[in-house]
Formats: structure tokens, sequence, C-alpha cells
């Protein structure tokens, strides 16, 4: 399905009828799968015949929603695993071992940064942070064993931007991969291996499923890359259940439509906070003010959905905008119809250490807006409660 555009390919690619001939795709609840004869089973199992063995890591509800994502990506090959964390650990697994060492950026989503940092590290897998958009801090925080580059762009929850060409020209000349999350834009938004990047992984938890409904992930990049990953999933088993892939699936239909619809609203809450009083600071790719607005335009098609805000007072005025609101939805999760805010320095970033966070630029007064599909006037209204005071 090479030649059909975006549009077409997120209701279109991925699909297999089954006998039944129906629309809509299928789900498959089963756990296991039943063979002709003893010696279709031995086929399936040594892999010398395609087809479907265990529902751990095949099964063609999961199949169709890997295919699609990979359309989308624009990605030799997808797998599709539990979460978004999951994705990232099989990642890490599939093409990592003892004394290897990572190169990330400093402002990752606060469990990644524990996995890198905490998990990791107990098997002999060293991780060094740099500041996300400091490409000469990328250069010397190279090693001989550097084996993989990992950044988030935009940035969670500061909306940095990085240069995904100039790191994958760092990466590369290291002999070393380059994955890119993916979460905050989608495919939608951006394409990061058309920058140069081998490997995307997104939590499909969020905008790819984007009502809040289910969990999942999943690695796309170049083919050798994620049949190691796919080895790695079929021993250890992060796998996604079928039906949670059925809802990501039918998510990805209206992608590009919410992405849109999303991102126009978060513009406009984002200039309409950068002038209200006790606001120190907005952070949004889309906004002039913002460092990498420029890059922003070159290597994305909007500033995405997520707003981040700076309020005057800290934690306790940040803690007054978040307990006065009416309509938007107090949680960390993101990706939503529905709009939602967070403390990031309590919450999703909670577990890293004081000096980490500082150095991640997240402060006491930092506040994290996903914006949804609501009325902008009506978030606006929301938000003026408690920044009134």
């Amino acid at each position: 399905m090479d030649a059909f555009d975006f549009d077409t390919l997120a209701v279109r690619a991925g699909i297999e009828r089954s006998q039944f001939n129906e629309h809509s795709e299928a789900l498959y609840l089963t756990s296991s799968f039943v063979f002709e004869n003893a010696a279709q089973a031995a086929a399936r199992f040594s892999g010398e015949e395609e087809g479907n063995v265990y529902a751990r890591f095949s099964n063609p509800t999961v199949t169709a929603l890997q295919r699609r994502l990979a359309a989308l990506e624009g990605a030799q090959g997808c797998i599709a695993t539990a979460s978004g964390m999951s994705a990232i650990l099989s990642l890490a697994m599939a093409t990592m071992q003892s004394g290897d060492h990572i190169v990330a950026s400093r402002g990752l989503f606060g469990a990644t940064q524990q996995l890198f940092s905490n998990i990791l590290s107990k098997f002999g897998i060293e991780t060094t942070f740099v500041p996300a958009t400091d490409l000469a801090a990328y250069r010397a925080a190279v090693r001989p064993r550097t084996r993989l580059f990992f950044i988030e762009t935009p940035s969670n929850p500061l909306t940095e931007v990085v240069d995904i060409t100039a790191v994958a020209e760092i990466a590369h000349g290291a002999g070393a991969l380059l994955a890119v999350d993916n979460c905050f834009c989608t495919p939608a938004l951006q394409r990061p291996l058309e920058l140069g990047a081998d490997v995307v992984v997104h939590s499909a938890t969020k905008y790819l499923d984007g009502q809040g409904r289910v969990l999942g992930g999943a690695v796309a990049g170049r083919a050798d890359v994620v049949e190691e990953v796919f080895k790695f999933l079929r021993t250890a088993g992060p796998c996604i259940s079928p039906f949670n892939a059925w809802v990501i699936l039918k998510g990805l239909e209206t992608l590009r439509i919410r992405m849109e619809a999303q991102s126009a609203a978060a513009l406009e809450l984002a200039r309409w906070l950068e002038a209200q009083p006790g606001v120190r600071r907005v952070f949004y790719p889309g906004l002039p003010s913002h460092p990498q607005h420029e890059l922003a335009l070159r290597q994305q098609k909007s500033g995405g959905a997520i707003v981040s805000f700076e309020v005057d007072g800290g934690r306790e005025r940040a803690w007054r905008v978040v307990d006065s609101t009416r309509v938007i939805s107090i949680t960390a999760n993101l990706g939503d119809t529905k709009t939602t805010i967070t403390h990031p320095a309590s919450t999703t970033h909670g577990r890293i250490s004081a000096e980490a966070r500082a150095a991640a630029g997240i402060s006491e007064g930092l506040l994290r807006v996903a914006v949804g599909l609501e009325s902008v006037e009506d978030l606006k209204a929301d938000l003026a409660r408690g920044l009134a005071g």
C-alpha cells in the first residue's frame, strides 16, 4: 500500500479479511491456534512456515496493528508490546548487552529515566544523559561501546525539540542506532525514520488509541532491529493483548483528524497563556517564543497538543491552578480526547531526584496540559479560575 496517502493507510492498511469477509477488522480472542497436522505444527514453530502459533507472539489482530502502524511511520517492520515502557525495555534488551552504553537526552519521561538509570544499570548497561538540544554534548558523550542514542522529541514535559537529522548523523558516526520516542507527535505530525532515525517507539496508550481506553506500545523501524525485538518478545513475553491491539487499531483511523484538531486548540491555548498574569513562561513548539520554534516548523507538521507552562509561586500556586479546574481532568495520562492537567514534579517525574529534575528544567511551578477536543474557551475559563487565585 505504499502508493496510498496517510489517511487511506490509517483506515485500510493491515487488513486481512477472514473467510467471513468482514468489513470491520476482526478481533481474535484466542490464546492459541490449531494446526492441520503434526508436520504443520513443527513447521510453524520452527518458522519454516508462516502462520499463527501462540498469542504471546502471533495473533491476527496484533499483526494488523503492527502492519498499519509500520505503514504510517514508513517503517520496514513493527512489533506491538504491552505498554510504551515495555516497548523501550524490549528495544534495549534486544539490541544491547552488558558493557554497552546509551546516550540519552536528559528531558526524557520520568519512567524512561528510571528504566535507564536504575534498571538497565543492574545489567551493566550504562547511560549518559545530555541536554536535549546540545549537539556537542551528544558527540562528547560517545564511548567505544555506545550502541544506542535515545531521544524524545518533543520532550515530556518541556516540549524541547531535538534535531533528529543531526543526532542521527552523530549516532551513525559512532556506529550506534538512533531511537526516537514519537509519542507526542505520532506519525501524523512527525516521521522520524524519514529524518534519519533507525527506530521509533510509541506509547500507544496515548494518541494512537486517543481515548484513554487501553495500554499498548510499539517499536517500528529497520527490519533487522524489529526482528531482534520480536525474538525478545517471543521469549520474554511483554506482548499486547489482542483486545488492546484492536482498540488501538481502530483509534488509528482518526489519528490525523484528532492530532490536527488538538494541535490547533493547543496553539490557541498557548497564545492565551502567554498573556496571563502569573504565568512566567509557556513551553509550546508552535509559539515563536519557543527556543526551537524554527526547527519544529521544519521537523513537525504542527506544534502538537501538549502545552506546559510555569507559574509564579512554585508548587503552592501550581497546585492551586490544578485544584481549581472543573472541566480539565487531573490525571497524568495524555493523548486523550479529554484535556488533562498534571504537576510533573510531583507525579510523572516525582520518582527521579530533585537534582535530575532541576537539570531537566522541571520546576515546582511547572504544569503540563494535554489538550483534548473540548471548547478552547471552556479550557481557558477553567485555567483562569486558578490563575486568578
